[in-house]
């Protein structure tokens, strides 16, 4: 794949016409996701205005994705019963042609989550957001990981990202520092948030569940996946102002995603 130019460009009107878009039809998006995040992820989703639900009990499977806008599979909390679940869903999303967005929570610290990372992307997915060593391991299974921390900064594996995109016919998102958005004839990135963001359990899955609800509403995964991304590191930018704690900075993050204006947004990106 040729690289092109990355783009860090925000279109605020573009942005802000999808985020009005969520608020006004409060899309669907089903989430098989993990433990941990399960009421952090469901609270952002409601305070964007998208409507989330989440099951992964596979005899309803069938008619809950049926009416979704979107499906979010997030590997963190695996099970035999769960993993089963992730793979029918996904069979029936691709039928039904509803976006999947896959996080590949912890791929590369054990065979069994590197595998079903490999195996769900190979199956056909919208968008795929990790950080840089979970995108690595797609690739590479030998690449080093810490858990679920990255080892690796997000433009380390921009390479990566490029041949998954090409490999998949997806849009893959790096998330970090900087967060990259890497589809297979456009770049994107953006560097706005806070250090505090990675001080709060289960922020790469609320980014992860927001793109689930931009690619409900803008059937263009790359613009989908930037603009959630944006949205992400604004709202980031925005409450690290007035907060110095991971605590505090977790409850207002959410007040901020809530509270989101087009006044907020050009705040943020026409001081940068």
């Amino acid at each position: 794949m040729q690289q092109s130019n990355v783009s860090k460009s925000v279109d605020i009107e573009a942005l802000w016409h999808d985020i009005t878009e969520i608020r006004k039809l409060a899309p669907l998006v089903h989430n098989i996701t993990n433990f941990v995040v399960m009421q952090q992820t469901a609270n952002a989703l409601l305070a964007i205005g998208a409507s989330p639900i989440m099951t992964q009990t596979y005899q309803e499977l069938n008619e809950i994705i049926n009416i979704s806008n979107a499906l979010v599979i997030n590997i963190g909390s695996i099970t035999e019963e769960w993993m089963t679940a992730m793979y029918e869903a996904q069979q029936i999303a691709n039928a039904c042609n509803v976006p999947i967005i896959l996080d590949p929570v912890a791929s590369g610290a054990s065979k069994i989550r590197t595998q079903l990372a490999a195996e769900l992307i190979s199956n056909g997915v919208t968008i795929v957001r990790g950080n840089a060593s979970e995108i690595m391991s797609l690739i590479n299974s030998g690449a080093e990981t810490k858990g679920v921390d990255s080892l690796h900064q997000s433009r380390d594996a921009i390479n990566a990202a490029e041949q998954i995109a090409e490999r998949y016919g997806c849009s893959v998102i790096i998330s970090g520092a900087e967060d990259y958005i890497i589809s297979c004839n456009n770049q994107s990135s953006t560097a706005y948030g806070s250090p505090l963001m990675t001080k709060v359990t289960g922020m790469g899955c609320t980014a992860t569940a927001i793109t689930g609800a931009f690619a409900a509403v803008n059937c263009d995964p790359h613009s989908a996946a930037f603009h959630s991304m944006a949205t992400m590191s604004i709202v980031g930018s925005l409450t690290a102002k007035n907060c110095n704690a991971p605590g505090s900075f977790a409850v207002r993050f959410i007040d901020n995603l809530y509270l989101l204006n087009r006044e907020m947004i050009m705040q943020i990106v026409h001081h940068d």
